[in-house]
């Protein structure tokens, strides 16, 4: 059956991934349309996109999880697609499905592919029926807490509470000892079932320290399928990760080759198409364990881009409307290393704790090798209603040690005021000869910057670029009496749009 071609996409997310993909649509010459909730009226995507829907109140279930509002806007606005962005409805395959009645396309695997990986349960049967090494776990549906505890005995302490519907560090908890156990799978399944409408969570074997390697993926529907090497994403806080960068420092090329094969036989084994990763676990001994696949876009994906060459979101679209992918794996290369930093409305000196507030003032640093995937401006306000993920500072350069540096002045240029976040702690743990050595694994922050406080200069430095910034904005010109300049307005500068409520 002939695809019929995307010209209109409702993108179902918010903040800066919505933004990204707005940006892949302009350039492919697609409308796109966001959706916005009631205390998002004023994000950069609204401003952007197209044309904006608002869909509901502040909560998820009312307004981002809303399955049957998404569909509706979609088909009432023209849409022929749904792009999901991460998180929220992303790995849904219940939303895949009602796309599908719906007929719209939906930009992500199909909800087949997405039954047996988006579900971590069903996607690690799956590859324990093929021979890939897993981690031991057991999945947790009842309240038989004498079940469960014998179970996790048996897998052995410690043990990890994971949500089985998601990803990104939500309903995840490291659980020590037997009497702890109870209360970590209760709040695990509060917070998988607020982040992703499912509370269901397992348990799985703890390795202590590993490395967090996965591998990005594309596969068509013709049945190609290539891997486009992977990321390191073994710095991470609160099980989330913080850092990620490619190439890995721990993989030599038989390595990388043994883990690329392995990921394109796990996306095989579950006839996968579009953009996902699959995601492993590697031990000081570099014996890997699959891990999960995250069956979407990653946040990390911009590292991936750099280093190939390759745009993951029009590859996203393109596979969605049919067509084959353009090279073969052995047309693909890594070239240079490519670094991302996460910038969160958090406090890095409270645990990381989420920072509500204004942003009184952004300035975010630009120049050769410098790319800011970015979803705020001076004067928005941040509300505890959603991830605090604010920005992605991603940098390339030839060598690893060159990345290093350019990050580490590209953070210190940037400025963010009115809300905590990890700025000063990144520009110190980059700094850490641990890190620079590439030295690193999932318990790096925990064994290096617990008690972590910024250094004195850390703290007066974005003070100092503000005041500079403002002076330079309030300097007039010498001519300023006798000439006068009107300033366009941000309403100017946005072209073509509509906005809808």
């Amino acid at each position: 059956m002939a695809q019929k071609p995307i010209r209109k996409i409702l993108i179902a997310n918010r903040g800066e991934i919505a933004l990204r993909v707005i940006r892949a649509c302009r350039e492919m010459g697609i409308t796109a349309l966001a959706v916005y909730s009631e205390v998002d009226r004023k994000s950069p995507h609204v401003l952007e996109a197209d044309q904006a829907v608002e869909i509901g109140p502040a909560p998820p279930l009312e307004s981002y999880l809303n399955m049957g509002k998404l569909v509706d806007t979609a088909r009432e606005f023209g849409c022929e697609a749904i792009h999901p962005g991460y998180g929220f409805l992303a790995e849904n395959p219940a939303f895949a499905q009602r796309c599908r009645e719906a007929g719209l396309t939906f930009i992500g695997p199909s909800p087949e592919a997405m039954e047996k990986v988006g579900d971590k349960l069903t996607a690690r049967a799956t590859m324990k029926a093929k021979g890939i090494p897993i981690t031991p776990g057991m999945e947790v549906r009842s309240d038989d807490w004498d079940k469960i505890s014998r179970e996790a005995e048996a897998i052995g302490y410690p043990v990890m509470v994971k949500a089985s519907a998601g990803g990104g560090g939500k309903g995840m908890r490291i659980v020590q000892r037997r009497e702890d156990l109870p209360s970590a799978v209760e709040a695990g399944r509060r917070e998988a079932k607020s982040a992703f409408g499912d509370d269901t969570v397992y348990i799985e074997k703890y390795l202590q320290d590993p490395r967090h390697v996965e591998f990005q993926v594309l596969a068509d529907r013709r049945g190609n399928v290539v891997h486009l090497f992977e990321r390191e994403c073994s710095v991470q806080r609160r099980h989330q990760k913080i850092i990620e960068e490619s190439p890995s420092p721990a993989l030599d090329d038989s390595l990388r080759q043994k883990m690329g094969d392995t990921a394109v036989e796990v996306m095989r084994a579950v006839n996968y198409t579009n953009a996902g990763t699959v995601e492993f676990l590697l031990d000081a001994e570099k014996n890997f364990y699959f891990l999960e696949v995250n069956a979407r876009i990653q946040v990390e994906h911009p590292v991936t881009e750099l280093v190939t060459g390759i745009d993951l979101v029009k590859q996203q679209i393109r596979i969605a409307s049919g067509e084959e992918l353009p090279f073969r794996q052995a047309d693909l290369r890594q070239r240079g290393h490519a670094m991302e930093c996460r910038i969160y409305a958090e406090d890095p000196e409270n645990n990381f704790f989420p920072s509500i507030g204004k942003l009184l003032f952004v300035k975010e640093p630009q120049g050769p090798g410098i790319r800011c995937d970015s979803g705020i401006y001076s004067g928005l306000e941040i509300t505890h209603h959603y991830d605090p993920i604010l920005s992605k500072l991603i940098a390339w350069s030839e060598s690893r040690p060159e990345t290093l540096q350019k990050m580490a002045a590209a953070l210190s240029g940037y400025v963010i005021m009115g809300v905590k976040t990890p700025i000063p702690f990144l520009r110190d743990l980059l700094a850490h000869p641990r890190f620079v050595s590439g030295d690193i694994h999932t318990g790096f922050i925990n064994r290096h910057f617990a008690d972590w406080k910024p250094t004195p200069s850390g703290q007066f430095l974005n003070v100092a670029l503000v005041a500079a910034a403002y002076a330079g904005m309030n300097r007039q010109p010498a001519s300023a009496s006798t000439v006068q300049k009107e300033t366009p307005t941000p309403w100017q500068t946005l072209g073509e749009w509509s906005l809808f409520s």
